[in-house]
């Protein structure tokens, strides 16, 4: 009862802020209006770098667009950039300022296969078989560069001293471009790393996601006509056909947190011919790199247990793994704060019935756009759902996360249904707010040392004794491969 009295007695600040990105509950300190004040200004220029990205419809690894127009913003605002990083020609890093605090912000902008959509609220690809932004980093990259700025704007202000750290991070949907980037040393002298992501509600983000594993299996035997001479032939189709049939059968033995999906890439060219040569993709997830271990040690000798019944060659190949994500409860805590602040986004009744429309399409309860602010969750012992290389950025960096609504409660994700709600104005209206929230943290840790030490503190407890080593092969990253 407090806490709403107090609202009632608040009066709006910004009233275009309080307008369209939501009511504000609590009165910002004024760093923290400046910081807002500098989003909204940038407001048409975020939108449309957005809507750049967006149209650009670029996957893992050749986001070459999408990253030169980031950067390029960035440069104009001042920040000195350094392009292609970690050996990864669409990785950059722009930093402003000197000192500590170092706190860094990371922004994604590579978008799903085959999910081209127009900014309708029913299927239509804008371009067929073409990419799309199905799990909308159209918005995610640029809601954090918006929030690099307003900082930027503060330090060279005076206002504020240290330095503020964009890390522009490709090939998130496919290749885990931040494990390359870790093993660069580009985080080692970061204190704190702002993460957010496009979602159906507005929350800290608490939960740890998934731990994984991506590798290839390829089988190798002998070609032969399939009527003249069979028995002359080693099928290592035959092989990847025994391999997924193992893997089917384990499906009944493993734990309900893991998940096992593959894809077929080769199976052979043509029905008469017996094929030399197949190739699959698998991957393994459970909620701990503890748990994933075993079973990814397990379905590697199953692929031998196949190529020995069929006769064949295997090759296991590692593409990369993940960790799950180390949850900082002490920095989701400040983020929390701010959020109610914030207060919830604001829907116009269009937007509503647009989200309506999109969950009609998707056999979805009509219920429209979510719209408040939970309290914070507790983090579940086995959190579920997707899996993200901002794990492995969490486990060398204390990282703060947050979820912003940005597509229509319920609907699917990575389909048509995000893609055309991160292309409109339901889109836009996240990423502003996401860039204020994430701004106002900044903020917080810029301003108190004592917090900044608190999260360091929440970081080495919850690592203990684990020491970090990131899954991925030796070389460089996989910027030209079979996978593409």
């Amino acid at each position: 009862m407090k806490k709403k009295y107090l609202n009632l007695l608040l009066i709006p600040i910004l009233l275009v802020s309080a307008s369209v990105y939501g009511q504000k509950k609590n009165k910002p300190n004024p760093l923290k209006e400046d910081a807002i004040q500098s989003i909204e200004n940038r407001y048409s220029d975020l939108t449309n770098l957005s809507d750049q990205i967006w149209s650009f419809e670029e996957i893992a690894f050749q986001e070459t667009q999408s990253a030169a127009a980031l950067s390029d913003y960035a440069e104009s605002l001042g920040f000195k950039v350094t392009r292609g990083v970690a050996e990864i020609p669409t990785a950059f890093v722009a930093e402003y300022g000197s000192g500590s605090p170092v706190i860094g912000i990371l922004g994604e902008f590579d978008a799903l296969p085959g999910l081209s959509q127009n900014k309708v609220p029913y299927k239509s690809p804008l371009h067929e078989d073409a990419p799309g932004h199905g799990c909308g980093h159209n918005l995610f990259g640029v809601a954090s560069l918006g929030a690099a700025s307003a900082i930027k704007d503060l330090i060279e202000e005076g206002k504020i001293k240290g330095t503020v750290r964009f890390y522009g991070t490709p090939a998130e949907e496919k290749f885990f471009g931040k494990l390359w980037m870790v093993r660069a040393g580009l985080f080692e002298d970061v204190d704190v790393v702002m993460d957010w992501h496009p979602a159906a509600e507005t929350k800290a983000a608490v939960q740890k996601g998934l731990a994984l594993v991506d590798f290839q299996v390829e089988f190798k035997g002998q070609a032969a006509h399939a009527a003249a001479d069979p028995w002359n032939g080693r099928s290592a189709s035959d092989a990847l056909e025994l391999y997924t049939s193992g893997i089917n059968y384990y499906r009944e033995h493993i734990k309900p947190t893991v998940r096992i999906h593959y894809h077929i890439q080769d199976a052979g060219q043509v029905v008469n011919v017996v094929p030399d040569y197949s190739r699959i993709w698998v991957r393994v997830r459970d909620s701990s790199r503890e748990g994933l271990m075993p079973v990814y040690e397990r379905v590697q000798e199953m692929a031998e247990g196949a190529a020995i019944l069929a006769n064949v060659d295997y090759e296991v190949n590692l593409i990369s793994g993940i960790h799950e994500v180390l949850v900082n409860r002490t920095g989701s805590a400040a983020l929390q704060k701010n959020l109610e602040t914030l207060g919830p986004i604001s829907y116009t009744e269009e937007e509503q019935e647009f989200a309506k429309k999109i969950q009609e399409a998707t056999g979805k309860p009509e219920n429209g756009l979510v719209s408040k602010i939970e309290p914070m969750e507790e983090t579940a012992v086995h959190s579920m759902g997707g899996s993200t290389d901002v794990g492995d950025v969490s486990y060398v960096v204390p990282t703060i996360r947050l979820s912003a609504t940005t597509a229509p409660n319920g609907t699917p994700w990575h389909s048509w249904a995000v893609v055309a709600a991160g292309g409109m104005s339901i889109g836009h209206k996240g990423m502003a707010y996401a860039a204020k929230a994430l701004s106002m943290t900044m903020v917080d840790l810029f301003e108190n040392p004592e917090l900044v030490e608190a999260v360091k503190a929440d970081f080495k407890e919850n690592l203990g004794d684990y020491v970090y080593k990131g899954m991925v092969p030796p070389g460089p990253p996989p910027i030209k491969s079979n996978l593409q």
